[in-house]
């Protein structure tokens, strides 16, 4: 059992709405929520979420706060509120995908103000969201990782300790950049595959039973690239882009010049100049297969 007796969760999107419904339905305790989306919070509110106002109220009746926003952008003004009301939380978990160095700085500034900070980025979809089966890279010390674990279990089946602050935002970020270049190979494989005459679903179930196996091939490439199934909401080209950026930052601060990693990034980049937004990030097959046109080359 955790010794936290309040929750509260900010950030009811795509992925933090079903992730909060599991922390409402499987803590057990009370978990406060805020949302500028008033439908959402009227959702969870349903299911059992205690709605608050702003994020400042969340703060001031939760012992520990889940942060699901779009970057740290977000994450940094959120938590300062957080930490600048006279009642505060013990400690604030930011579950978004975030920038490394800024959290870690971040973390040092709340720390000062008695407030503990953990990262804690989620991966796998938003299905994975809904079934309380996401995989979650935790960044602290390890008896904050102890101390978060059963309730980051109601919101994920794997619940990993990366290391100290920043450490699981660096799993997840570079996570997100392996899963990035295989499918940008996936989709130079098909795209050669069909040119010589072969049926694109028949060549990744026949590459699924040998050595070119991976989770991105039954997955991105399966569900997603031989169907030329791109929706929206569904992990957007635009996020694909961002969490790219998040890798070659962290490349940058290493001095290192990652070739795979800039040449995926530069097409994504390309493939948005083009149209392709908010659909979901494999449809950069599009660019690679010619079907649409660059129209101009993006440098990293």
């Amino acid at each position: 059992m955790s010794k936290y007796k309040t929750l509260g969760f900010i950030g009811l999107g795509v992925m933090g709405e079903p992730m909060c419904n599991n922390l409402v339905r499987k803590s057990g305790l009370p978990v406060h929520i805020f949302d500028m989306n008033a439908d959402a919070v009227g959702r969870v509110a349903a299911n059992g979420g205690k709605a608050e106002a702003s994020a400042a109220d969340v703060g001031a009746k939760a012992d520990v706060v889940f942060l699901s926003l779009p970057s740290i952008d977000q994450v940094e003004p959120v938590a300062r509120a957080l930490a600048g009301g006279a009642r505060k939380p013990a400690m604030i978990v930011d579950m978004s995908t975030s920038d490394v160095a800024r959290s870690r700085a971040l973390a040092a500034e709340l720390k000062a103000r008695g407030v503990a900070f953990v990262d804690a980025p989620v991966a796998r979809t938003a299905e994975a969201a809904l079934k309380g089966t996401l995989l979650i890279s935790v960044g602290g010390s390890v008896a904050q990782y102890e101390e978060l674990k059963p309730l980051l279990s109601c919101m994920g089946s794997d619940v990993l300790h990366c290391g100290d602050t920043g450490c699981g935002q660096v799993v997840k970020i570079l996570n997100n950049m392996m899963v990035f270049m295989t499918v940008n190979a996936l989709s130079e494989v098909l795209t050669i595959g069909r040119r010589a005459g072969m049926d694109g679903e028949r060549l990744f179930e026949l590459l699924a039973g040998g050595s070119a196996d991976s989770f991105a091939l039954r997955n991105h490439g399966m569900k997603s690239l031989v169907k030329d199934s791109f929706p929206e909401k569904v992990f957007p080209m635009v996020y694909a882009i961002k969490d790219a950026s998040l890798a070659l930052s962290l490349a940058k601060a290493g001095s290192f010049q990652p070739k795979i990693a800039s040449y995926t990034y530069n097409l994504m980049c390309q493939a948005h100049d083009a149209g392709i937004v908010n659909n979901y990030h494999p449809a950069i097959v599009q660019l690679v297969d010619g079907r649409i046109t660059p129209k101009q080359d993006v440098k990293p």
